[in-house]
């Protein structure tokens, strides 16, 4: 598939373009500032800032090309917004807060957990660049817990996308925790991505969730 990718010289982009290259897609590098020309393309990926990320969006749909979006932090009238003109265009809009399939595995066995034990608090922890707290995984996790649970959000030099689900009840303590040491963990996830993104409704779709269902 021929792909544009915003971003593609960025922190995740400098590891996703070549991998995405060496799964057989011609990439289309489009740096901050340039020209967004996706006349041609499959799909398009946007992994930038929550100040740019929505603009590429639509900047994609408008030139009749679906979109997935890994930039975490975009508001949430913005995706109405989105989803709204990809229904117009009858495009794929996907979302995906976090692309490393064990990160959508703990989302799945926190919400499974919570069933027999509701008090929940989450714990997420990110290199110090990452602009938004709390993180969007966090975010779409505690969505999937009852109530309102509490998020800690950690920003230090180190690491890279680290979460803990902590779960307790009289005289216990479950945790569910995901460590991504690397952002090679989300190949795997945007390659799904690209993959299926065909298969989905037009508008938007949050998460890797149906995919990882779809035959």
């Amino acid at each position: 598939m021929r792909v544009g990718f915003f971003g593609h010289r960025g922190r995740v982009g400098s590891v996703l373009a070549p991998a995405l290259e060496a799964a057989g897609h011609e990439v289309r590098g489009i740096g901050r500032g340039e020209e967004a020309n996706l006349s041609g393309l499959g799909a398009a990926i946007d992994f930038t800032q929550p100040d740019a990320a929505a603009a590429n969006a639509r900047a994609a749909l408008e030139q009749g090309v679906p979109v997935v979006v890994g930039t975490s932090g975009v508001s949430g009238e913005e995706l109405e917004e989105l989803d709204a003109l990809a229904l117009e265009r009858s495009l794929q809009l996907l979302v995906v807060p976090n692309f490393a399939i064990g990160a959508v595995l703990m989302m799945r066995l926190g919400e499974a957990a919570a069933e027999h034990l509701p008090r929940a608090e989450i714990v997420e922890l990110h290199h110090e660049g990452k602009k938004d707290a709390p993180s969007g995984t966090a975010r779409a996790t505690a969505e999937r817990l009852p109530g309102e649970p509490p998020i800690h959000s950690v920003r230090l030099p180190g690491l890279v996308a680290h979460q803990e689900i902590l779960l307790g009840g009289e005289g216990q303590l479950l945790t569910i925790r995901h460590d991504t040491f690397s952002r090679e963990a989300f190949v795997p996830g945007v390659l799904l991505a690209l993959e299926k993104l065909a298969t989905l409704p037009p508008g938007l779709t949050v998460g890797l969730d149906r995919l990882l269902e779809s035959p």
